[in-house]
């Protein structure tokens, strides 16, 4: 079955009316707290703003979620790095069923998953539940070692494995960008 993704992206709702329509109070200001642990270095944001394909990001989610509060929010600030890139997030359970099949993790209906779409909304890829890092440290956990969540409990600055986890996602981001920069199709269409 194919999905209209160009439909899929506009069904979904950028980062402040997602939270609007299903974060409750609590949920809002978790994330919200999250998000303002979050900087970009130098690099980072030197990176982001230079990329120059158009890319849209669709993002299946839940307010409810910890894994989502971890995570959201740094997709909102390399959205807010980038003219370039736009994310829109969906919410998991009331998701298109068509959708939800079709970016299953391991069999399941995982959040957050994130489809990168190119500026005519042709799939470049897709990444999610948890990055390396997230996965790692939960290995860690099962086997004995002890180590800490990765939540950030406040502070103006970043925790390391935060760090880590945010500089994978900036590489997914990347990695897509320039699958879309160095797209045959789209260097012609573009005549780059």
């Amino acid at each position: 079955m194919s999905l209209d993704w160009s439909s899929l992206y506009s069904s979904g709702y950028s980062y402040s009316d997602f939270l609007a329509k299903y974060g409750n109070e609590n949920q809002q200001q978790r994330w919200e707290a999250k998000r303002l642990t979050l900087e970009l270095n130098e690099a980072q944001t030197s990176l982001l703003g230079g990329f120059a394909r158009k890319m849209y990001v669709l993002c299946l989610s839940g307010a409810w979620c910890g894994d989502c509060v971890d995570q959201c929010p740094m997709f909102d600030l390399i959205e807010q790095a980038s003219p370039n890139i736009e994310v829109r997030y969906v919410d998991r359970d009331e998701a298109d069923p068509g959708l939800k099949e079709a970016i299953k993790v391991c069999g399941g209906n995982r959040v957050p998953v994130v489809v990168f779409l190119s500026e005519d909304f042709q799939v470049t890829g897709m990444y999610g539940d948890r990055t390396l890092a997230r996965y790692r440290q939960m290995v860690e956990k099962l086997t004995g070692a002890a180590c800490s969540t990765g939540i950030s409990l406040g502070g103006d600055k970043m925790d390391t494995f935060t760090g880590e986890v945010l500089a994978e996602w900036i590489g997914q981001f990347e990695r897509n960008q320039w699958i879309l920069r160095t797209s045959t199709r789209l260097r012609e269409k573009h005549g780059d």
